[in-house]
């Protein structure tokens, strides 16, 4: 056990111990995890004050530094006062001593899990571990394991000392709990009762599945024989079809029913504010789908040339409204099948957009950032799991498409109007294309089976406090998910006024994509803008 490089590389952000090739809890922190598996006539953790004071107690024990100034307070106006008595008694009779049983079997279950990493892809490294920038690899993690890293995080149990040196975003709960009580709103309570919601489930039966979380790497220079991400150049004479493309001017993300790979409006910090005050779409996401905290652990910060890939994050709860109108509205019962790796079939994408005022989105060297961003996401996971020889050099320098002789047949463009009926059926015809971007790979026993055709859920990425211009977002990730050669791409334009006219763009849009393309690396962009009917001329 203690020659486990994956082992070794996460340790030091774990709060146990190894001895003897086995894995422990301190001495202290056991002690008191027993008395509160044993309820409150055991623990006297009958309060969110004595709750957050035991918190405080082992965190002590295992020499870590204090919580968050006002997570203390955060703890006891949850439990103590916005909570109605009947459920605060339960969590502290039911729910409290189960997690506490779950953390004391939390060594015993990473054990399993690493003695199971080696044997669930033949060849390919799946084990918990730092999964650092510019390293691309899988991870896979059972439910149950999931369960027991989030209530090391509900009771603040991780070391956070050494985080910032690796640009590992948060991952305690004090913080949430502090900015709770520093500025109280219905949505942070909200945020907080989602996260209630999902130990509630998971303690009255643990889920059985298992979630993974890949980092995806896009080549930035030259390696060997591996050529660099794609240029200006490269985009301008891509003659790749433009794929189908759905206009939803209702409907979220999440509730897409095409099998679709979800995109994340992500922070470059994974999670972005979700466990402080954060309250748009990825932080949302990560409250309803509580699982995706577990990648804020391991994952470091993105660069520019990666994504986070996660599958199988089971949804638990239901909501209302958005940022300040967020509210929690009850139980989510996920559908959703399982793929031969236990993993539910819901795809979850992390791609970060630049924060900019939005005439510099417009420049070459933003707009090659962002279109080679979300390449990166959008290329197919199953497909590169070995990560590397995505890209090649053909000899000339030209990068080329290995991809299967699978030809795909016309394509069809789709909007929908107010009421969800089809308003146009256009055909692309996509034929094979010259230049070739993303190789396919088949690696025995990987194969998901169910995403060889799947399309993309997206939507007005980077549009909020990032200040993308949507029109212009909307596009960069057509052409992607397109070169990427995926089949189509769902768009939920969110009620955005200034993509009223999108379902027109799609009728307009019919050359091939290198065509397309000219007008993004060219001094007329606005005026074929303007042309095309993205923008209204005054």
């Amino acid at each position: 056990m203690e020659n486990r490089e994956d082992l070794n590389s996460i340790l030091p952000y774990l709060p146990l111990v190894i001895r003897s090739s086995s894995l422990y809890w301190p001495p202290r922190v056991v002690e008191a995890l027993k008395a509160m598996s044993e309820g409150p006539s055991h623990s006297r953790v009958d309060s969110g004050e004595v709750l957050s004071q035991a918190i405080s107690d082992m965190r002590r024990s295992l020499s870590f530094s204090t919580l968050e100034p006002s997570a203390s307070h955060g703890y006891a106006l949850l439990f103590d006062e916005l909570i109605d008595e009947k459920e605060s008694k339960r969590w502290f009779d039911e729910i409290i001593p189960a997690l506490a049983r779950l953390l004391l079997q939390f060594p015993s279950l990473l054990e399993v899990h690493f003695q199971n990493a080696d044997n669930i892809v033949s060849g390919i490294k799946t084990g918990l571990r730092l999964l650092d920038s510019q390293q691309p690899g899988i991870v896979f993690l059972s439910q149950e394991l999931i369960g027991a890293l989030l209530a090391c995080s509900f009771f603040c149990l991780f070391p956070d000392d050494n985080r910032g040196a690796k640009n590992l975003p948060v991952i305690n709960f004090d913080h949430l709990f502090a900015s709770l009580y520093e500025s109280y709103s219905q949505s942070q309570e909200s945020k907080i009762r989602c996260i209630m919601h999902y130990f509630e489930r998971f303690c009255s039966c643990v889920p059985i599945g298992t979630v993974s979380f890949e980092r995806k790497i896009l080549p930035a220079e030259y390696h060997n024989s591996s050529t660099a991400a794609p240029d200006t150049d490269f985009w301008s004479k891509s003659d790749v079809s433009l794929c189908a493309f759905k206009v939803h001017s209702f409907g979220l993300i999440e509730d897409q029913p095409d099998n679709a790979l979800e995109v994340d409006f992500a922070n470059k910090y994974l999670g972005g504010g979700s466990l402080s005050r954060g309250c748009v779409q990825e932080e949302i996401r990560f409250m309803i789908n509580p699982e995706l905290i577990a990648g804020m652990l391991f994952l470091p910060r993105m660069d520019d040339n990666e994504a986070i890939e996660i599958v199988g994050a089971e949804r638990f709860s239901c909501y209302t409204g958005y940022a300040s109108s967020f509210r929690f509205a009850g139980e989510y019962i996920d559908k959703k099948a399982m793929d031969p790796f236990k993993r539910r079939r819901t795809r979850i994408v992390a791609i970060d957009a630049l924060c900019a005022p939005k005439m510099r989105h417009f420049k070459d060297i933003c707009l090659l950032r962002e279109i080679n961003k979300a390449l990166c996401g959008f290329l197919n996971c199953s497909k590169s799991w070995q990560h590397q020889n995505i890209f090649r050099d053909e000899g000339d320098k030209e990068i080329q498409l290995a991809r299967n002789d699978r030809d795909s047949g016309p394509l069809r463009t789709e909007t929908t109007a107010l009421h969800g009926t089809p308003v146009n059926d256009v055909e692309i015809n996509r034929e094979k294309p010259a230049n070739n971007l993303i190789r396919d790979f088949y690696v025995e026993g990987v194969h998901c089976e169910d995403n060889e055709d799947d399309g993309v859920a997206t939507g007005n990425w980077g549009c909020g406090v990032f200040g993308g211009d949507p029109e212009l977002k909307a596009t960069i990730q057509w052409l992607a998910a397109s070169q990427t050669r995926r089949p189509f791409i769902s768009y939920y334009t969110f009620g955005v006024e200034a993509l009223q006219n999108l379902d027109q763009v799609t009728i307009t849009i019919l050359e091939p994509l290198f065509q397309f393309l000219l007008f993004l690396f060219s001094d007329f962009k606005t005026d074929i803008l303007l042309r095309i009917g993205f923008l209204v001329s005054g």
